[in-house]
Parts: structure tokens; C-alpha cells; sequence
């Protein structure tokens, strides 16, 4: 999918099809995460570092699942 840069007021910017904003669903407001790979640019709709500090989280959370019952009480 081709995607040009454009002047958006003294900003400049990306127009993303209709078609893209509903596969990723997105919707105007929301924002986009950029990721730098050796082959270029990941644009993704979720930061990829609170997805890897939630995968810490949840580890912890499996491994004292019975110490954090007991606090919760």
C-alpha cells in the first residue's frame, strides 16, 4: 500500500486509507506506536514496550497468583 506525505497545515503527515484505518481499527484520535527494523518502519496501534512491561506483569502475577489472593482478602 502506498501512502504519501503531505502538508497538513505547518505540520506535514500521513493520509491512511479508509481501508487501512478498518483493518487496524483505527479511528481519528487515536494514536500510532513507530518501531525502527533494519527493512524500515512498523507502525503498530499498540506501544510495544507496555506489551513487553504487561508480559512481565503477568508472569509475575502467575507466580504469585496465591501470595496476591491472600493480599486481596
Amino acid at each position: 500500500m502506498k501512502i504519501e506525505v503531505k502538508k497538513i497545515g505547518n505540520s506535514t503527515g500521513l493520509i491512511l486509507p479508509k481501508e487501512l484505518l478498518a483493518r487496524l481499527q483505527l479511528k481519528q484520535g487515536d494514536f500510532l506506536f513507530v518501531t525502527e527494523s533494519e527493512g524500515g518502519l512498523k507502525l503498530v496501534p499498540h506501544d510495544p514496550t507496555f506489551e513487553c512491561g504487561m508480559e512481565i506483569a503477568r508472569k509475575a502475577m502467575r507466580t504469585y497468583r496465591n501470595a496476591l489472593r491472600e493480599l486481596a482478602k
